[in-house]
């Protein structure tokens, strides 16, 4: 069921949003050549510790997990591209990180994600990046009251397209609220016009992530993170996004 927010229901996700986007800051920050990413995960459990919020992820078991996720952030290297399960690996010069995390304030939830280069960074990297921050921009900007969810999905496969990468669509955005997912589903690939019609209150993750070199996923033995079939490199950026009558407006704003 999709559920539209008042705009007092929206004043009160921002704590959520601020908090999570202070969590992925601190989070970019400290990522480094060195770093463990059981490190950064004990630093956002420590955040969440801190400031009396809700991890979204910990207990997190969908019917697409092996099990209860366990950790409060996905740190995803690499090849894995979504859903990356923190483990015993200290980043490396040039390591590819994307870092997604979602928590409840006050029983609101916000969800956003960001991915860096640790260490030197490889120009082809540097541009994938670009491409799902690109893609992030637009798609925002295409989220205003009497578009329609296909603008959105338009807005995130054009730009794939533009700088040569394909587009999965197995996963996409998502509803926010109470719950970290909701109706309804945000493509990442659509026709511009089509699909459900933005109104206001509407409250939604927009998350375009892309593959180098393929648009097809394997799962890997932990049963939870995501990898390119080809080895190839992703990238993944997210934010949390009211639609209202003054325009989108970006809940997790770093």
């Amino acid at each position: 069921m999709i559920e539209l927010r008042t705009a007092a229901e929206i004043e009160q996700m921002r704590p959520a949003g601020a908090f999570v986007a202070s969590v992925l800051t601190a989070l970019r920050e400290k990522a480094a050549v060195g770093v463990n990413l059981l490190e950064l995960d004990e630093l956002a459990h420590r955040m969440i510790r801190d400031a009396g919020a809700t991890s979204c992820y910990i207990d997190y078991h969908p019917s697409f997990g092996a099990m209860p996720f366990g950790k409060v952030l996905c740190t995803s290297v690499n090849d894995a591209v979504l859903h990356g399960l923190p483990f015993d690996h200290v980043l490396r010069d040039g390591d590819l990180l994307s870092v997604d995390f979602a928590a409840s304030v006050d029983g609101w939830v916000a969800d956003s994600a960001l991915s860096v280069v640790v260490g030197t960074p490889a120009p082809e990297d540097l541009r994938l990046i670009e491409a799902t921050e690109v893609a992030l921009e637009r798609a925002v900007a295409a989220a205003r009251v009497g578009a329609r969810l296909g603008d959105i999905g338009a807005a995130i496969g054009g730009t794939a397209r533009e700088y040569g990468f394909r587009v999965n669509t197995q996963f996409g955005g998502h509803g926010v609220g109470r719950t970290m997912h909701g109706d309804p589903h945000v493509p990442n690939d659509a026709r511009p016009g089509k699909g459900m019609r933005l109104r206001p209150g509407l409250v939604i993750a927009i998350e375009p992530w892309f593959m180098a070199g393929t648009d097809a996923l394997r799962t890997d033995a932990d049963g939870w993170t995501l990898r390119s079939v080809d080895g190839s490199r992703g990238a993944h950026s997210e934010h949390t996004v009211a639609v209202t009558a003054d325009g989108p407006v970006v809940l997790t704003a770093r």
